[in-house]
């Protein structure tokens, strides 16, 4: 059983999710605290499976609180749930939350909410997955350019034009500062596509809160492995995360899905990396078997490992601290039947980008109905949307770049 806990100044509020929630009292241990320090003490005594929490609290607000959870209580999931969307806190919550519910929040949501939270860390205590980290010497770490980054951003005199000259030496970098500065959140009316005019449209406080707390210029280290060509992957990622992100484009207004649609497609792949880099013995056996059997990459990594590529690959963003969202597109981009997510996000405009894409690139015979999850689509009720997403994939070339 799942012990929760919920945290808000209001005893309201508390009292109405005692009453919502109380028919989940057979399959949730629920406690209840009406501040940060009460939420603490709770939790030195008994650590939770789950926090939920309120933004705006007096004394310790619920940024401060999450952080604190974060720092002290690494594996418990934690949620914000919160009627307030001022931008300061939202950004002061991004790094230490997994998980953001607007209120009013119904019991249903709520539960689905925490349920595919917990899964998705079940998923990354993975014993096969444990034992194939534990074989390596080292995960690979955050990459030069992007330590540079930080170090620049976090110097008191640091300028637009050294930001910019950072930004600037990286494609990944160019590319999602100008998506942030173009997206409706930051309401610019005006086409953006200079890196140093985007920075100063956004301010370095802005700059510095997203790159800190939310990773977004995480880059990886490009080993090679004479099985494995970086080049080709990094090509694969970038035409896959452009067409997940006009595929959520046309699905949904929510910026913040638009976004993660982006980084999960650039990233999806990103475990073959981590073993092309960590286990590179192995992972060329399994890409042989893969060949000589004539079977899915994932089926012989799975045959090999006990894991796959996807779920290293999850496990490795969510030790970085990427959003869940995020991390659940990378680990089930093949298998969203997986995932308990009910409505159209981000893993699946991934999985569906990922299934076009191979398509498009003359990937294996029928590799569009051999690799989309019709079930899975029929379930969202989308499975009617899969020809103008289509119509999406055709109109991208191979880089990624519209016709």
């Amino acid at each position: 059983m799942k012990r929760i806990l919920f945290v808000d100044d209001d005893p309201n509020v508390l009292d109405g999710l005692r009453r919502m929630l109380r028919p989940l009292r057979h399959q949730w241990e629920m406690c209840f605290a009406d501040s940060g320090e009460k939420a603490l003490e709770l939790l030195a005594e008994r650590p939770c499976d789950v926090i939920v929490s309120d933004m705006r609290m007096p004394g310790m607000d619920g940024a401060e609180l999450l952080t604190e959870v974060m720092q002290r209580y690494p594996d418990t999931v934690r949620m914000v749930l919160s009627g307030h969307s001022d931008r300061e806190m939202i950004f002061r919550s991004i790094g230490c939350t997994h998980v953001y519910l607007s209120k009013p929040c119904h019991g249903e949501g709520l539960k689905s909410a925490v349920s595919r939270a917990c899964a998705l860390r079940d998923l990354l205590r993975n014993e096969s997955l444990q034992q194939v980290i534990s074989q390596m010497q080292s995960l690979p770490s955050l990459p030069a350019l992007y330590v540079e980054l930080m170090a620049e951003l976090q110097r008191k005199d640091t300028s637009l034009n050294a930001i910019a000259e950072i930004v600037s030496k990286d494609l990944g970098m160019t590319a999602k500062i100008l998506q942030l500065v173009n997206s409706a959140f930051f309401g610019i009316r005006n086409h953006v596509s200079s890196p140093k005019q985007a920075i100063n449209l956004i301010g370095l406080d802005i700059l510095r809160a997203l790159a800190l707390s939310l990773h977004v210029f995480s880059q990886f280290d490009h080993v090679v492995s004479p099985a494995f060509h970086v080049g080709d992957l990094w090509a694969h990622g970038l035409t896959v995360g452009k067409c997940a992100q006009l595929i959520a484009r046309a699905e949904t207004k929510e910026q913040k899905t638009i976004d993660d649609s982006l980084t999960a497609g650039l990233l999806h792949d990103c475990g073959k990396l981590v073993l092309a880099s960590g286990v590179p013995e192995l992972f060329r056996e399994a890409m042989e078997l893969a060949q000589a059997e004539e079977i899915s990459p994932g089926e012989a990594e799975r045959r090999v490992f006990g894991t796959t590529h996807a779920e290293v690959g999850a496990y490795l963003l969510g030790l970085w601290g990427l959003p869940d969202a995020v991390v659940e597109a990378v680990a089930y981009h093949h298998h969203p039947d997986k995932s308990l997510g009910e409505r159209f996000d981000a893993l699946t405009a991934v999985h569906v980008a990922v299934s076009l894409e191979e398509d498009q690139a003359g990937g294996p015979p029928g590799a569009v109905n051999g690799m989309i999850d019709y079930d899975y689509l029929s379930r969202l009720g989308l499975a009617d949307r899969l020809p103008a997403w289509q119509e999406i994939a055709n109109s991208l070339d191979e880089r990624g770049i519209l016709k």
